[in-house]
């Protein structure tokens, strides 16, 4: 590895929405101090943790409509068919759901999963359940966001943890989002959902480790004849 790459791969990029939290970790350690020398180092190791939450490292991800890209780093929690959450407007069909946890250590960037247009974008309140249950899908407060892509209507849900308690979605309807662009994040551990058209096979497994921006989740015009799991 060069010495390029390696400062790269230790200095990440903090994303500016982690700018205030940071800043609050530190003042606090700063009074905590005052109040009792070993709490400032309690409450430095925090603020660590903190900046090691927001950082936003760049990302190659593969330029191919054919490719289906995790939008989220974390673990592989869930492949399957699934129905899709109604303000998708996606129907009552199940489709190729493909599930990505994050942890709090994860990077908790979104990133596009396809090219395309976002069509909807539409915020559900709900509860605060361990994000790596099946039933957060549907009963999590959670963000949707509809993507008109290349092969169809993608469904990307951004579905708020046990301690998540504020998803944010900076992308607007009608914007034109590329592969892999940078389109929200969740604080505090989370879970990304990703529902697919007709024709997509998937080519990760539960308990496999995604990375945003490059993992393939799954593929569209497929040349194998054994995927993981077919919808359609």
């Amino acid at each position: 590895m060069s010495l390029t790459d390696t400062i790269r791969n230790t200095f990440v990029p903090i994303h500016r929405e982690g700018y205030p939290f940071i800043a609050g970790f530190f003042v606090v350690s700063l009074i905590l101090g005052w109040l009792w020398n070993p709490l400032f180092w309690v409450g430095m190791v925090l603020t660590i943790w903190c900046i090691y939450f927001y950082r936003d490292p760049e990302r190659v991800t593969p330029l191919d409509d054919r490719l289906v890209i995790s939008p989220a780093d974390g673990k592989i929690s869930a492949v399957g068919p699934a129905v899709p959450p109604a303000e998708l407007g996606l129907g009552d069909e199940p489709r190729l759901r493909i599930s990505v946890f994050m942890n709090v250590f994860s990077v908790h960037i979104n990133r596009a999963p396809v090219r395309g247009e976002i069509e909807k974008i539409e915020h559900k309140p709900g509860k605060f359940l361990n994000a790596d249950l099946d039933k957060a899908s549907t009963e999590n407060e959670r963000n949707s966001v509809l993507i008109d892509s290349p092969h169809g209507k993608v469904g990307v849900v951004q579905v708020a943890g046990l301690v998540a308690r504020r998803i944010l979605c900076w992308s607007k309807e009608d914007e034109v989002l590329s592969v892999g662009e940078r389109f929200g994040l969740i604080r505090f551990g989370s879970r990304v959902d990703v529902y697919l058209p007709e024709g997509a096979v998937a080519r990760v497994a539960a308990g496999q480790t995604a990375v945003a921006g490059e993992t393939i989740l799954a593929e569209f015009e497929s040349q194998y004849s054994e995927p993981v799991v077919r919808i359609g």
